[in-house]
């Protein structure tokens, strides 16, 4: 079925057990450096968020906005944990690792990327790094500390971004979760035929009224109601890839087959394409109607494709044209009902008789003017035929020819008929 696209594969989340510093350079750094670099630290902060907010578009947002705010807040608790591990290589990190892992689900809820959130930290390890050795110079501090330092910041900037990664991994896995879920609710009302307040009292769906009720499941779907819906009806619920249209269509599978709602099929060319991605499956689109109406586009083309001709296994059937053909299938016993108490006139005669004169009785039903020269033309046959078996009409019928209801019933009883009639037998 069709969905919406995958996402950019990100990193699967490690067990919450696991340590982010498994290597733990630190243990190399003198003590003495974290105290050098604690009063430093809200200049480092200005000098990394002002690089980051030049070189990461994503902040470039002033320092008072919301933005702009969580990220000096995450540079200032990065550079106090770099200062813990200095002092305390084995001490407990979940506390920091929580906070950026919050930090990566904001990221994703503020519709930025987990991209965007490494280029930052690569950005901030670049301006820590020049920024301690220059403390480590300016102490006079032993000068082969600087391979471990660089070391030190390397595995904290990493062990910092993969948190941020699985905190934006979980939040984005969660709301396409949520949107798969929505969408396939919105389907699943969509084609209900059976909910409560569908119809109206003049038998018409009060579409202003149920429009309004499908809108805000249609927003959590991301998926803006259309001035028209088509269900396209697919056989087997393997999934059927749309190139550039999954976001477009809604999906749901119905027993053992797949069912897609196409929105505004008349333009766009959507259509078309879904129709070359089913080449090879038996399927069938319904007419368009409104959105709350969905379900009986889905009727008129799960009919089209049950009734289908014989060896089209593989067809694309457009149900929109075959309307009239689809009602009378859908209401074919209460038709043969119809036919029994219309046409049992019929009944007592020979097979083959029967069958010409109700052959006769279509034809005149459908003529304009009803005469025998027009019934024998439509029926290719001599119009003293004709004659004769509109007096046979008339004597089984008398009046009741002449009366629309009539005329109108068993105008549906035969055309019910010719569904699964055979061809006429005998001759004349």
């Amino acid at each position: 079925m069709a969905s919406p696209p995958p996402s950019p594969p990100l990193p699967s989340p490690p067990s919450p057990s696991a340590d982010p510093f498994v290597r733990r350079p630190w243990h190399e750094l003198p003590v003495v450096l974290a105290e050098l670099i604690r009063p430093r630290i809200d200049g480092i902060v200005a000098e990394m968020g002002e690089a980051i907010r030049a070189e990461v578009p994503a902040y470039r947002r002033p320092l008072d906005s919301a933005v702009g705010r969580d990220l000096t807040a995450a540079i200032r608790r990065a550079l106090w944990q770099f200062t813990e591990l200095i002092e305390n290589p084995d001490g407990a990190q979940d506390h920091h690792s929580g906070h950026f892992r919050h930090l990566g689900r904001i990221e994703f809820l503020g519709g930025r990327s987990a991209d965007g959130i490494q280029a930052a930290f690569r950005v901030g390890a670049r301006v820590g790094s020049r920024r301690y050795v220059e403390i480590v110079q300016e102490a006079e501090l032993p000068p082969q500390i600087v391979v471990p330092l660089h070391e030190a910041v390397l595995v904290h900037i990493s062990a910092l971004s993969n948190e941020a990664v699985k905190g934006f991994a979980a939040a984005r896995h969660r709301s396409e979760g949520e949107l798969r879920r929505a969408r396939r609710a919105l389907a699943d009302r969509l084609l209900d035929p059976t909910r409560e307040g569908r119809e109206g009292r003049d038998g018409r769906a009060p579409v202003e009224g149920e429009l309004a009720a499908l809108g805000p499941l249609a927003e959590r779907a991301r998926w803006p109601l259309p001035a028209a819906v088509a269900c396209v009806l697919v056989r087997g619920t393997g999934r059927l890839p749309v190139p550039g249209a999954d976001d477009a269509l809604l999906s749901v599978t119905r027993g053992g087959d797949t069912v897609l709602l196409v929105p505004d099929p008349e333009t766009g060319g959507l259509l078309d394409r879904l129709r070359a991605a089913a080449k090879g499956r038996a399927a069938a689109v319904g007419p368009a109607v409104a959105p709350p109406s969905a379900w009986l586009s889905l009727q008129c083309a799960r009919l089209a494709l049950d009734h289908r001709a014989p060896g089209d296994d593989a067809v694309f059937v457009s149900a929109d044209a075959d309307l009239a053909r689809l009602h009378l299938l859908r209401g074919a016993p209460i038709g043969r009902l119809l036919g029994h108490r219309v046409l049992g006139v019929f009944d007592g005669l020979p097979e083959g008789r029967a069958a010409r004169l109700a052959e006769t009785l279509d034809a005149l039903l459908t003529s304009w003017g009803r005469s025998a020269p027009e019934v024998a033309r439509a029926l290719g046959i001599h119009p003293q035929t004709a004659r004769r078996r509109l007096r046979r009409l008339e004597e089984l019928f008398g009046d009741r020819l002449g009366d629309p209801a009539f005329r109108f019933e068993a105008l549906v009883a035969l055309r019910t008929r010719a569904l699964d009639a055979g061809p006429p037998k005998g001759d004349s």
